[in-house]
């Protein structure tokens, strides 16, 4: 028995003439529709027996159940294979699984034996198109010559250029309208939920984990990746698939189960599980750049905001009872380094224990009195969020509010006794005992790219010049002052090593260079005329403020490389 599951929005088909001598009797032959729906394209084959039946039951039945499915559609589809059964075998085996599989399901099953029409969509998730075969026991392995794929490149490609933004309802300072204007990056269907970064938008990304691994240098972490496809086993130990199964794509691989991670955690524990640690080690500060999927319904996605693959800069922090206290200070400190030089108001919260969580009420008990014995030693402000912490412990959250007034949450601090204990976690101590470490889980930006659509919005695309995508731009006054601006920007490059310049040298006027540089948000614009020319000097246009003639080259070189050193 061969079979092709489709998890579809809709399926309509209508019998049009018999296929066979004999089909079976229909009372009707109008068109139907079934929404929502695992429609079950089946062809029964000559030797299938009970067992292959069973087998048969049993995946449409799991099928359903991951897919969520409640209306199951039966359709006799011969062209899956070449050895079917007798038409009259074939008919009884759709029946009595119609039979069967209605003790729990909605069931609709096509007429048998007859030519139709239908038309099917079906949906994108990894589970919405799977084929299966059944053999009994000792039957031949028959190889079918796959049929050949007929496509039309031009029409798939219209397809997937239809994607538009709608800025009807959008705000002038939306992150995707200025992502669009400033060329940032990008949205396609092909990938649901993902980002396209453009070279200037990879520049904000790249500079912004430069400044962090700056940070995490300075606070002694140490950095490492971890793959994005694991054994799903995993999960079921960190208590992530019970969590998370329904937002989790799932793979399979040689007869494997295999998710895409939705976190980094368990990565970082099997990095601490790699080889023996003693007390020495401790605290052990691990962190990484993780890239992460998790499956969100189209609905709810919201340009940078909410996507299905992002990055997370997570860290796990391992460390003795003793160093707990001083571990979670450290990391507050961190937080409030990192958000300084942006400007973004924010407000912080302690989630407390959600209805759904692992771990013994005594340690969650513990862990939240220990999160808030140090907001108070540290004499922060911050309210109690009823149950909204993570299902493996509390947390301190810290939430940014954008320029519209919404608040994301960002930046997290999450106390677990419970991961260290379902993956044994050890390190020897003085006296030569085994003890459990204690986890901090914490990110900074939270999403890097809903960071950087907050800022965005935040500076309305002006972004300081340390993370502007084009620091400096210079423009020439005429033709004339081509050469020494082409000399200037020479100058400055050598000077100045990693500065972003460009140039407009266009034969337009200075008026419209300037004004093509403002909308761009370029943050310095240096006009070269006859006079900056005879002097060697510079007329220097900054963001927001008027023109200032006959500035030093040194001088400005001076204050660009202050701004960029002191992330200004």
């Amino acid at each position: 028995m061969k079979i092709l599951t489709l998890h579809c929005d809709y399926i309509k088909f209508k019998p049009l003439k018999k296929a066979i001598k004999n089909p079976e009797n229909i009372k009707d032959d109008d068109e139907k529709t079934i929404q929502e729906c695992l429609v079950v394209l089946t062809a029964v084959e000559h030797g299938d027996d009970q067992k292959v039946f069973d087998q048969y039951i049993e995946a449409i039945t799991k099928t359903a159940q991951d897919v969520n499915a409640k209306n199951i559609v039966l359709y006799p589809y011969a062209h899956l294979s070449s050895k079917l059964s007798a038409p009259d075998v074939a008919l009884k085996t759709l029946e009595e699984a119609e039979k069967i599989l209605a003790q729990d399901y909605k069931v609709v099953r096509a007429p048998f034996g007859y030519y139709k029409t239908f038309e099917l969509k079906c949906k994108g998730h990894p589970l919405s198109e799977l084929s299966k075969e059944f053999r009994p026991e000792g039957a031949e392995e028959i190889r079918l010559k796959p049929k050949e794929e007929v496509y039309d490149p031009e029409k798939l490609l219209r397809e997937i250029s239809r994607s538009k933004l709608d800025t009807s309802k959008l705000k002038e300072n939306d992150h995707r309208i200025l992502g669009q204007k400033l060329d940032l990056f990008s949205f396609n269907e092909v990938a649901p939920g993902a980002v396209f970064w453009h070279h200037k938008g990879l520049i904000i990304y790249n500079e912004l984990v430069k400044f962090a691994r700056e940070l995490l240098d300075k606070h002694n972490y140490i950095e490492i990746s971890t793959p994005q496809i694991l054994d799903n086993r995993l999960w079921k130990i960190s208590g992530h698939w019970d969590k998370y199964k329904d937002s989790i794509f799932l793979t399979e691989y040689e007869g494997r189960a295999f998710a895409a991670k939705p976190m980094n955690c368990p990565c970082g524990i099997l990095v601490y599980r790699a080889n023996t640690k003693s007390y020495k080690d401790l605290p052990l500060r691990v962190a990484e750049f993780g890239v992460v999927h998790r499956q969100e319904l189209s609905g709810v996605l919201a340009g940078l905001f909410r996507v299905i693959k992002f990055t997370q800069d997570d860290a796990h922090i391992f460390c003795t009872e003793e160093q707990l206290e001083s571990e979670i200070i450290a990391l507050m400190n961190l937080l409030e380094e990192f958000y300084k030089p942006f400007g973004l108001p924010y407000h912080v919260e302690l989630s407390t224990r959600p209805e759904k969580r692992i771990g013994s009420d005594e340690n969650w008990d513990k862990a939240e009195k220990t999160l808030e014995a140090v907001l108070k030693k540290k004499k922060a402000k911050f309210k109690i969020n009823e149950g909204d912490g993570a299902f493996y412990g509390p947390k301190i959250d810290y939430h940014v509010k954008d320029s519209l007034g919404r608040t994301w949450q960002l930046g997290t601090i999450q106390l677990d006794f419970s991961m260290p204990e379902r993956f044994k976690l050890e390190y020897t101590d003085k006296d030569n005992t085994k003890k459990r470490p204690i986890m901090l889980h914490r990110t900074i930006f939270g999403s890097l790219e809903r960071f950087i659509g907050v800022l965005l919005e935040h500076f309305n695309g002006s972004l300081p010049l340390w993370l502007s995508p084009t620091q400096v731009r210079v423009i020439n006054f005429t033709d004339r002052n081509t050469k020494a601006a082409e000399s200037v920007i020479k100058h400055l490059r050598e000077e100045i090593p990693g500065l972003r310049i460009d140039h407009d040298l266009q034969n337009t006027t200075v008026s419209d260079k300037v004004r093509q540089a403002e909308m761009q948000k370029i943050p310095c614009i240096i006009v070269i005329g006859d006079k900056e020319q005879e002097n060697n000097t510079l007329a220097v246009r900054k963001r927001g403020a008027k023109p200032k003639f006959g500035v030093k080259r040194e001088d400005f070189i001076k204050d660009i490389q202050k701004q960029i050193l002191n992330r200004l």
